[in-house]
């Protein structure tokens, strides 16, 4: 079989991360650099080599004629990229969500099974190697488990920028929460039964109907619960931004990082640094039988994209 042939849409953070990846893979050749700001497709295309450029992702598609496709744009086109991706023909990569509305992932997923083609969503998280032993390790604590996480972002500048632009479509707590979510999922292997929210809109430079600041919490059927907390902005606190812990009868393990660098660092929010395993059994005197533990993370990779297969 050939190199497939890949068009990638996208210029910013992680559509750069892909075009990096697939231009060192050997059984990938990229087509075309796909972006409405000249600037990062221009700034891309020089950096691996003078790749053809876009502006208009439909003139791209017809002109490349692409084995597949791969997406990380921002959430408000997904669902027409991807729709019109699996009507010329292409496998589709696209980085969460599929769509803003069940109604249209589902619509998606019946087309991508009609035109026998794959459609694929970006969890970073399945297949970190240091991520893939927190939940091992949580899954060793017992049930039922209790996880708190957050991903809080103090954002100025470029990154309040890109954020205000992502509230246009899509709060914080749904743009990050679908990757925690989904480990709390791994973590218990139990079916979520409720799920509640609140949310709070903290200035005035996003729409009135939109809040920069949530938390939701789920309920498991084996008992379990899980807190996540998200927000994004020039107001939001750093003091507790990246909070990963889980606790269950048998101890708790949280990630630690004391290297970790400011709350808008895209790059720090996959790394670990390490785990800190605590067990929760006491001798006869009371105290705790083993010390905690502290498996080292460092020389996890700085980041590694899974795709959760749809179809």
């Amino acid at each position: 079989m050939g190199r497939i042939k890949i068009l990638v849409v996208g210029c910013g953070n992680m559509g750069t991360s892909h075009a990096r990846a697939y231009h060192k893979l050997q059984g990938f050749e990229i087509v075309g650099l796909v972006s409405r700001t000249p600037q990062s497709r221009e700034r891309l295309s020089d950096e691996l080599g003078g790749l053809p450029k876009f502006g208009d992702f439909t003139e791209a598609l017809a002109a490349t004629n692409p084995d597949a496709v791969a997406i990380s744009t921002y959430p408000d086109t997904h669902a027409a990229y991807v729709k019109e991706s699996l009507e010329a023909g292409a496998h589709v990569f696209v980085e969460k969500p599929i769509a803003l509305t069940i109604e249209e992932a589902e619509e998606l997923v019946d087309l991508a099974k009609s035109k026998n083609r794959k459609l694929v969503v970006g969890y970073i998280l399945r297949v970190h190697p240091a991520w893939t032993k927190f939940v091992e390790t949580a899954q060793s604590l017992g049930k039922p488990l209790v996880m708190r996480m957050n991903l809080n972002q103090q954002s100025s500048e470029d990154q309040w920028y890109t954020h205000k632009q992502l509230m246009q479509s899509m709060s914080p707590i749904v743009d990050c929460g679908v990757h925690y979510v989904d480990i709390m999922c791994l973590m218990t292997r139990a079916k979520p039964i409720s799920v509640s929210a609140i949310g709070a809109r903290l200035t005035e430079e996003i729409s009135s109907d939109m809040y920069n600041y949530g938390q939701l919490q789920v309920r498991f059927d084996d008992g379990s619960v899980g807190w996540y907390e998200a927000g994004w902005g020039p107001m939001i606190s750093e003091t507790a931004f990246f909070v990963k812990d889980v606790i269950g009868p048998k101890g708790c393990v949280s990630i630690v990082d004391e290297k970790k660098g400011d709350s808008d660092d895209i790059e720090g929010h996959t790394k670990t640094g390490g785990l800190i395993l605590h067990f929760s059994e006491l001798d006869a005197a009371g105290k705790f039988v083993k010390k905690d533990q502290l498996i080292n993370t460092e020389d996890e990779p700085a980041i590694i994209y899974q795709m959760r297969l749809i179809v």
